[in-house]
C-alpha cells in the first residue's frame, strides 16, 4: 500500500532548532560550497546565490541522526540509516541550481531520504512532490518536514520509478539515487521547457550527473556534468552494478 503524507499548512518552524554553534558551522559550510561551485556567468551565480540563501535558513543538522550531527555540516555525506545518505552540501546546491528553479514551479522529488533536499525545493518553488521507497524513511522525514513547517511538500512512500503522474507534468524533476539509465516515466512527466537531473552511470560509485531539458517540442537533449557518487537506485528502477 502506498502511503500519502500531506503537509500541515498551518504548523510553524520551531523557535530553538539553531544555536550560534550550529549557524556558524552552516556559514562555513556555504562559503566553502559558494568557493566550489564553478560559475560560468551572471544568471548562474544568481541561482546559486538563490539556493544558498535558502540553505542558510535549514538547520541542516536536524535531518540526520543525532550520532553524526556534529558532522553534518562537513563536506562529505552521511548515513541516515537503511544503507541511504544525506547528499554534501556541493551536491545540493549543484544539482537544485542546474534545474533553474522558479517560484511557480512544480517539482518532483525520486529519493526523498532524510527530507532535507525537499526543504531547500520547498523554499524556491511553489509544490514539491517527493517519493521514498523506504517507508520508515518517508515517515520519518514526513514527520520532521511537517514539524518545520514546509507546508508546500508532499510525501509519498513508495517506487519513485513510476513518479507520481496524477500530480505530473513537472517543471522539474531531481533523483537523489542513481542508476544506468533515466527512467522513461520520469521523462514522460517532464513538462516541455523543463529540466531533470539524476546521477547515471554503469559502475557503483562511478556515477555522473546527467542534465536532461526537454524541449517545446518535446524533444530531449542531455549533458553530462560531473562525477558524483551516490547510492543506487531500489525497485523497479534499479541497477545491478558491477564492483
Amino acid at each position: 500500500m502506498i502511503a500519502l503524507i500531506v503537509l500541515a499548512a498551518t504548523l510553524a518552524m520551531p523557535v530553538s532548532v539553531d544555536t550560534p554553534q550550529t549557524i556558524a558551522a552552516r556559514d562555513r559550510m556555504l562559503t566553502a560550497v559558494r568557493h566550489s561551485v564553478a560559475v560560468p556567468n551572471l544568471p548562474y551565480r544568481q541561482r546559486l546565490n538563490r539556493v544558498l540563501a535558502v540553505m542558510r535558513r535549514i538547520p541542516r543538522h536536524l535531518f540526520v541522526p543525532e550520532n553524526v550531527r556534529a558532522e553534518v555540516y562537513d563536506a562529505y555525506p552521511l548515513p541516515i540509516g537503511y544503507d541511504q545518505t544525506i547528499s554534501n552540501a556541493y551536491i545540493v546546491a549543484r544539482m537544485t541550481t542546474e534545474m533553474r528553479l522558479k517560484q511557480d514551479d512544480r517539482v518532483l522529488e525520486i529519493g526523498t531520504g532524510s527530507g532535507y533536499q525537499a526543504a531547500v525545493l520547498s523554499g524556491l518553488v511553489k509544490e514539491v512532490y517527493t517519493i521514498e521507497i523506504v517507508p520508515e524513511l518517508a515517515q520519518r522525514s514526513g514527520e520532521l518536514l511537517k514539524q518545520l513547517g514546509y507546508a508546500n511538500v508532499s510525501v509519498r512512500a513508495g517506487d519513485g520509478y513510476l513518479g507520481w503522474p496524477e500530480h505530473g507534468p513537472f517543471d522539474a524533476i531531481i533523483v537523489t539515487a542513481a542508476a544506468s539509465e533515466i527512467p522513461k516515466p520520469l521523462l514522460d512527466q517532464l513538462k516541455p521547457g523543463g529540466r531533470l537531473i539524476m546521477p547515471v552511470g554503469t559502475v557503483v560509485w562511478n556515477e555522473h550527473l546527467q542534465l536532461v531539458t526537454k524541449a517545446r517540442d518535446g524533444a530531449l537533449s542531455q549533458t553530462t556534468l560531473e562525477w558524483a557518487p551516490f547510492v543506487p537506485l531500489t525497485g523497479r528502477g534499479q541497477t545491478n552494478f558491477p564492483r
